[in-house]
């Protein structure tokens, strides 16, 4: 796809674009949208980012490639292959990602039309990204779509500059870090753990859990399929894990709800635990919904159609049960799976104690959970409980999600955008990319090359 000319190729008098492209490019969706120094302080999360689906899904009903914001056009998500650009949150496939940056940001029908030559881009990635990933990176950015002036950074790094999630913090300017945060971020490669002191990365304290959103729509899919096939269902399954997965508080005495007993001593499951889930025939329910269970009623009498449907509409039911939260399980024991990591929690305390003695309190006070995964419902309530009984009872213990947990990191660079002075520091132009090159470049981002 042809990008469209710039108009005029003259650099803005301090070296900087007029406007700041913000690319969230997680591995799941992209949260993308434009900021500018005149803008609000407190740009808009609803109509100012834009959530974008980073793959490149082909069909097998309609035989249809959807490229990233054409997936919205799909009307049937049965059996749909998906290929992502990013795999373990880094960008391995840039031939793929190019398809998706070009489909959202140029050509006629582009959701954030855009002039390279015209515009700063600040990008994220994740922590401890390989050097070779970043130059691809680099490379990509200046020499093939050309932007004017680029930031690159790590995705925990732009939540210090969003808004504090904790009501007794005060309100900081646009471009002004909160002082000390511990960022976890359950997306959907892995769960990281990142405590920033004033808007810097302490590296030898962040910790990675292998366990993120993908990870526990595979365990859904594995429980699932104990009844029903679907495992080349991605979409569906990942629907279900949304609409009714939750965290459980209380694992043991949840499992003891829905169990139904021996063979002489049968139980009544617990009709809160256990749900309906109405799959979707993508004709007259575009995406399954949840009720309460109906025990009367299972998936072979419906698909046999031995019972009438209301309108006369069949019905295709799954029953589920444990598998609500069991798969959310593994966020907080991932040996179930024989994984050899310990939980968030355990991962969180690896990295509070590679901290000074004298900055444990505060960090441990300040945790903010952002990420697709961080909404599943029980999470924020079970990491604080569990926190609380693995530390000393004088420490205060505060853990908060953020308002807008998967567009935080994206309101946070918008904010860091409105700030000239920080941006000036930061960013690294066209002009001096192609005067130091690839590997100056890497220094600067590092915080190795000074202004």
């Amino acid at each position: 796809m042809a990008r469209p000319k710039s108009t005029s190729n003259a650099p803005a008098p301090d070296g900087l674009a007029p406007r700041t492209l913000i690319l969230d490019n997680g591995a799941h969706t992209i949260k993308a949208g434009f900021s500018t120094p005149s803008t609000d302080a407190n740009p808009d999360t609803d109509t100012d980012c834009h959530t974008i689906p980073n793959c490149i899904a082909r069909s097998h009903r309609d035989k249809r490639t959807y490229v990233g914001p054409e997936l919205a056009e799909c009307v049937d998500f049965g059996e749909v292959a998906f290929r992502r650009p990013v795999e373990k949150g880094y960008i391995v496939n840039w031939e793929s990602e190019k398809a998706v940056w070009e489909q959202t940001l140029f050509g006629k029908t582009a959701v954030l039309p855009c002039d390279p030559h015209e515009t700063n881009l600040i990008l994220t990635e994740a922590p401890n990204a390989p050097a070779v990933l970043q130059r691809n990176a680099d490379e990509m950015v200046f020499e093939e779509f050309g932007f004017a002036g680029y930031y690159r950074t790590t995705a925990p790094l732009l939540n210090a500059y969003a808004p504090s999630p904790f009501p007794s913090t005060a309100a900081s300017p646009s471009g002004v870090p909160l002082e000390c945060l511990l960022v976890v971020d359950a997306g959907h490669s892995h769960t990281t753990i990142t405590p920033l002191y004033r808007g810097r990365p302490l590296h030898t304290a962040c910790r990675r859990l292998e366990v993120g959103g993908k990870t526990l729509t595979n365990q859904m899919k594995e429980l699932i399929s104990r009844t029903f096939d679907v495992h080349h269902e991605d979409w569906l399954v990942g629907e279900i894990k949304e609409d009714i997965c939750y965290v459980s508080q209380a694992f043991n005495d949840d499992l003891e709800k829905v169990w139904k007993g021996g063979r002489y001593d049968r139980r009544d499951i617990d009709p809160s635990v256990v749900v309906d889930y109405v799959l979707p025939d993508y004709e007259t329910i575009k995406r399954g919904f949840a009720r309460p269970h109906d025990p009367s009623v299972n998936l072979r009498s419906r698909a046999m159609n031995i019972i009438g449907m209301e309108g006369g509409r069949r019905e295709h039911i799954l029953t589920i049960g444990n598998e609500r939260f069991v798969a959310p399980e593994l966020l907080f024991t991932p040996s179930d799976i024989g994984m050899q990591q310990e939980g968030v929690c355990g991962t969180i305390l690896q990295s509070l104690n590679a901290l000074p003695a004298g900055l444990r309190q505060a960090f441990l006070a300040n945790i903010v959970v952002v990420g697709g995964t961080s909404k599943t419902p029980g999470l924020v309530t079970r990491l604080e409980a569990e926190l609380r009984c693995l530390v000393d009872d004088e420490l205060l213990v505060r853990v908060a999600r953020a308002e807008d947990p998967v567009k935080n990191a994206w309101l946070g660079g918008a904010r860091m955008a409105q700030n000239e002075g920080l941006m000036r520091e930061v960013v690294v132009t066209r002009a001096e990319y192609l005067e130091h090159g690839d590997q100056w470049v890497r220094r600067k981002f590092a915080g190795k090359v000074g202004r």
